[in-house]
């Protein structure tokens, strides 16, 4: 009997033995940890924020993540965590002011809060058990207002279970469509006013769904301009100013429809936010002209351009040096044929878009437009030590490159560094004065206090930072746009960024967007109700139906190119429910209610969970200042659902939306 006693406990400790030994630590730092970060920017691997060595309370340390701005990891562990440790604390080169404050939280609980702590202030010790935790949450929240906000989860490693490792926290769920398919007849949806300058080339494209082909005129087209009537492209020049009330008409097998349309000839450009694709998102620094034209290519066999999508804007990494003659900026061996690119594009009735920045060199290390030399030379030591020249050189080419801009065709500029008035101003009188209507759009993260001099001088404006696949990103970039609505309007918008939908590359290799279906239809409805540039961040070639459904919802586009130009206001936040509001110029209004789920109110609500539900909500018309009756039309059904005089009620999801559009009856 003692013998078995004695084997048992052998085996016993064998066993224990065993499960001590099968675990293995998993630094942070090794992972591929931009994946499973929601942060903006992305988080930093072994440095700050700031891409300086950590330190917390005067230790360097060699591991660990730092977080610039606020901090959202999340993992899939499902039960194969043994514990979590790091250090934590705000870094010593933040900013004395800021406040930050770190969470881990497992399947919705509180696991470690450290409190405030400021720059300077000792490190605090992190060790939980995970034991049995599903979903993972890391988070560090900061006062984002100041600069040099950077925290740090020093030494940050998980033990887990034998050889498993945390994983991304998976995007399953279903990609329904809401919209039904566009009709055989004809319908045309270009935008009902058009803007261009005296003198200037016009170039107009009349765009219809419907079975091809298609054939399309204009009735009262004015003196000096053409249709093709077998594309819809207008071309020529209105001499005179003043403001033309002309017919758009499509006509197929199957029936004809009309549309009137303003021509403004004038001093405004950009009368309705700029609609098309830009290639940042899709390909970075690889664009080439082969990627280029294949979005333009697919931009028409998507049948996108049908709806209105219009500019194919290359962002940086085209640029290669400045020629002899003039110092115009060139492209690089990427882009041979520039010009004959363009006029390839504009036969398609698309446009064409460019990047550039005043400073030395681009954020992708390419040339930019200014110089320290006075040929404008960007030599390899340049061009190899990009981040030291991210400074306006001494010599500046405003002038020379708006001209050769100008010369080759493009109808759109996005330049791109942190704003400065000076050099905004000078592009901007360059641009006015190089003989073509070219979009000017300033990005990034414009000051708010000069947004009345970047609605002076420019078509557009980044009212943020650079957007990110993730909720996060998405609602600092959309949602919180209200004080931004006074300014924005016909000739000058409102730029939340990127779209990003489909398979996307913000801060890592091409993958399909993080977003949640829901999120996605909030993500296309706010930035329609915003009246802000809706620019496709994915490769066209790859979209899958649910996109495609996303992005030729013509009643959805319609609110967007409104002709009022008028930004949607926050009008109410109740129940966890945001409710935006915007008149539009027949007199209706559109109306986007969002479950936003009391997002950023607790730590719990920057991730999400897996049980999260649809919530009722009943939207009273009065409180809004709407009485009367109203015709209400889903808009991403396109379904007429009733009059009401009063309340509204219906189920939202999850951070998702109900789009509709009331009509007085």
């Amino acid at each position: 009997m003692k013998k078995t006693i004695l084997l048992a406990t052998f085996f016993i400790g064998m066993i224990s033995n065993g499960f001590s030994q099968n675990t293995v630590q998993i630094w942070l730092d090794d992972l591929a940890i931009s994946t499973f970060s929601d942060g903006i920017p992305s988080v930093n691997v072994k440095t700050n924020g700031g891409g300086e060595p950590m330190q917390l309370g005067s230790v360097n340390y060699q591991r660990g993540l730092g977080i610039h701005s606020t901090g959202v990891l999340f993992f899939l562990m499902d039960g194969n965590a043994i514990d979590f440790s790091a250090m934590v604390g705000a870094d010593d080169k933040a900013n004395k002011a800021m406040i930050t404050k770190f969470y881990v939280i497992g399947d919705k609980k509180i696991l470690f809060e450290s409190g405030e702590m400021k720059a300077g202030d000792m490190p605090k010790k992190v060790s939980v058990s995970l034991k049995g935790i599903k979903r993972l949450g890391l988070l560090v929240t900061n006062n984002e207002e100041v600069t040099r906000n950077y925290s740090d989860w020093a030494e940050a490693k998980f033990t887990m279970l034998g050889n498993t490792t945390p994983q991304n926290i998976p995007n399953s769920d279903e990609k329904y469509i809401l919209t039904p398919i566009s009709a055989k007849t004809p319908h045309i949806n270009s935008p009902k006013v058009f803007g261009a300058k005296p003198g200037n080339p016009f170039l107009f494209t009349v765009v219809a769904s419907g079975e091809m082909p298609i054939q399309f005129s204009v009735e009262n087209l004015p003196k000096g301009l053409s249709i093709d009537n077998k594309t819809g492209i207008i071309t020529g020049k209105i001499a005179d100013r003043g403001i033309y009330h002309t017919k758009m008409k499509a006509k197929n097998k199957y029936g004809e429809n009309t549309k009137e349309l303003l021509i403004k000839i004038g001093d405004t450009i950009s009368l309705t936010p700029p609609i098309g694709w830009n290639g940042w998102n899709s390909w970075a620094r690889d664009i080439d002209k082969e990627k280029v034209i294949a979005s333009a290519n697919a931009m028409v066999k998507m049948g996108l351009s049908n709806h209105g999508w219009t500019y194919i804007n290359i962002d940086d990494a085209w640029q290669g040096y400045r020629d002899n003659k003039n110092h115009a900026l060139q492209p690089n061996d990427k882009f041979p044929a520039f010009k004959e690119m363009i006029d390839e594009i504009h036969a398609k009735g698309l446009k064409l878009g460019v990047y550039s920045t005043p400073w030395i060199s681009s954020y992708a290390g390419y040339a930019g437009g200014s110089s320290n030399f006075e040929n404008g030379e960007y030599p390899d030591s340049i061009k190899n030590n990009k981040r030291a020249f991210r400074n306006i050189g001494k010599y500046r080419f405003e002038k020379e490159d708006a001209q050769q801009m100008a010369e080759w065709g493009v109808d759109y500029l996005k330049y791109d560094w942190r704003i400065d008035l000076n050099s905004a101003e000078r592009m901007s009188a360059a641009l006015k004065k190089s003989g073509r209507d070219i979009i000017y759009s300033l990005s990034n993260s414009a000051p708010f206090a000069l947004v009345k001099d970047w609605a002076r001088i420019s078509e557009a404006w980044r009212t943020g930072p650079d957007i990110r696949d993730s909720w996060l990103s998405l609602y600092v970039s959309a949602f919180t746009l209200d004080k931004w609505a006074p300014y924005g309007g016909p000739g000058h918008w409102n730029d939340p960024d990127m779209m990003i939908l489909g398979n996307v590359t913000t801060g890592s290799k091409l993958h399909p967007t993080r977003l949640t279906a829901d999120e996605q239809y909030s993500h296309v409805s706010l930035f329609s109700l915003l009246a802000a540039p809706l620019l496709i961040g994915c490769p066209i070639e790859q979209l899958d139906a649910f996109t495609l459904n996303l992005l030729i919802n013509d009643e959805v586009i319609d609110i967007d190119q409104d002709p009022s130009g008028k930004s949607a206001r926050l009008v109410s936040e109740e129940n966890d429910v945001q409710v935006w509001l915007k008149p539009l110029e027949d007199g209706s209004y559109a109306i986007g209610m969002f479950n936003i789920n009391g997002y950023q109110k607790t730590p719990q609500s920057y991730f999400r969970w897996g049980d999260e539900k649809e919530k009722l909500y009943e939207l009273d018309l009065s409180k809004l200042g709407l009485k009367g009756k109203y015709k209400i039309r889903d808009v991403w059904k396109q379904k007429d659902l009733g009059q009401f005089s009063s309340l509204f009620k219906t189920q939202i999801r999850h951070h998702g939306v109900v789009l509709i559009r009331l009509f007085p009856y």
